[in-house]
């Protein structure tokens, strides 16, 4: 088990923006034409569904009305994002039905890790495709979707894929990393995750290497959450040690390390501008967005931050969300709240609609982001050659 809209609407005339030494060319939602999505849990929209167990009931009531592949009420992060490049949902790359891939697509899944794992998804749901296999993916993709289009007699046989002059103006979205630590608590003393650190980090630079060479050029990195938040971690902790939990009721050792990840992701993400001239690439602080909301929940018109919506969590006993379970006799049903709105963890694990909506709104303008520019910029901006 694991544990991605502000909008200015205007007419520019054309300028430039200076940021860090680098141009920035004024841009609108609509000018990025594709998204292509790498990640975890956080931003699948159905690819681990698709490739194993369709999500249940009540996931997807807020928004669609029905699950669709992703971990909470309504909406993610990349669905906020996609709406405001105006694109439309990421279909996942995995699924075989109804998937429309002309605007892009998703690599994503569940349980996704950077580094690969010994672990198996059924028993501990981690997922059988890795970063290193959502870019192999990517790259049949591409070359299987760009001999169709080039093959295509008619407009109609191109309807739903993506024109090959798209993939080098895209934009590359990660979000992943979360599981790398998850699995590392359960199998690593502390000592032993902040040494794989630099390898997890290494490898994830791999990726946007290889997808370098591929011809993608704007990247959009999101570091890692604070996991020592998550409240399936939090909710069994009863009379902990002094300094365990740190002043908003938080894991802080775990924490500490997440905080450590993102500081050496951001100094290889600073070294890979250095070693792909021809790159943007936005480091995003997903951190900072998330510890935010946590930390001033009730502030920002939620419960209180450790709430868990979906799902069923007593005396170390977890009834997931829209699962049954047995609890003393009694049967439970893992259902939702009375209002997942006013809640920020949809399950213990995942965020809820809402929260996902406050923390898009907190990047895609760009404060939370190194250079300093809103989503709609990240591929717009090169470095003086």
């Amino acid at each position: 088990m694991e544990l991605l809209r502000v909008l200015v609407v205007g007419i520019l005339i054309s300028w430039v923006l200076r940021v860090g030494g680098e141009e920035v060319m004024a841009s609108q939602p609509g000018d990025i034409p594709a998204i292509y999505n790498f990640g975890d849990s956080n931003s699948d929209t159905g690819g681990i569904a698709a490739a194993f167990f369709p999500m249940a009931a009540p996931c997807g009531e807020t928004f669609f009305g029905r699950p669709v592949g992703r971990a909470s009420d309504g909406r993610l992060i990349i669905d906020f994002i996609a709406e405001h490049l105006k694109l439309p949902y990421l279909s996942p790359y995995l699924d075989s039905i109804g998937t429309k891939f002309q605007q892009g697509a998703n690599f994503a899944t569940g349980g996704a890790t950077i580094r690969r794992q010994n672990e198996s998804w059924f028993q501990n749901g981690v997922s059988p495709f890795p970063l290193d296999i959502q870019i192999e993916h990517y790259d049949q993709f591409k070359a299987r979707t760009s001999y169709l289009y080039n093959q295509a007699k008619e407009p109609s046989d191109r309807s739903n894929l993506p024109n090959p002059e798209d993939f080098s103006k895209a934009i590359y979205i990660f979000d992943i990393g979360q599981n790398d630590l998850a699995v590392g608590f359960r199998t690593m003393s502390d000592e032993q995750l902040q040494a794989a650190i630099p390898d997890i980090v290494n490898q994830f630079a791999a990726a946007v290497q290889q997808l370098y060479k591929k011809g993608a050029r704007a990247f959009w990195i999101h570091n890692t959450g604070p996991i020592g938040c998550l409240p399936v971690t939090t909710v069994n902790i009863h009379n902990p040690t002094p300094g365990y939990l740190d002043e908003h009721g938080c894991v802080k050792g775990q924490n500490d390390i997440a905080i450590e990840f993102n500081r050496q992701l951001k100094g290889r993400v600073t070294k890979l501008r250095a070693e792909l001239p021809q790159a943007a690439l936005t480091y995003v602080d997903i951190y900072s967005a998330k510890y935010g909301l946590i930390s001033n929940a009730k502030n920002q018109g939620f419960e209180e931050a450790f709430k868990i919506c979906c799902g069923h969590h007593e005396n170390g006993i977890s009834i997931w969300c829209g699962q049954k379970g047995n609890i003393n006799g009694r049967e439970v049903y893992g259902d939702s709240c009375a209002n997942p709105s006013k809640v920020i963890s949809w399950d213990g694990v995942h965020f809820s609609e809402s929260a996902n909506l406050w923390i898009a709104n907190q990047i895609m303008n760009g404060s939370l982001s190194d250079p300093p520019i809103p989503i709609t910029k990240a591929s717009s901006y090169t470095k003086h050659m």
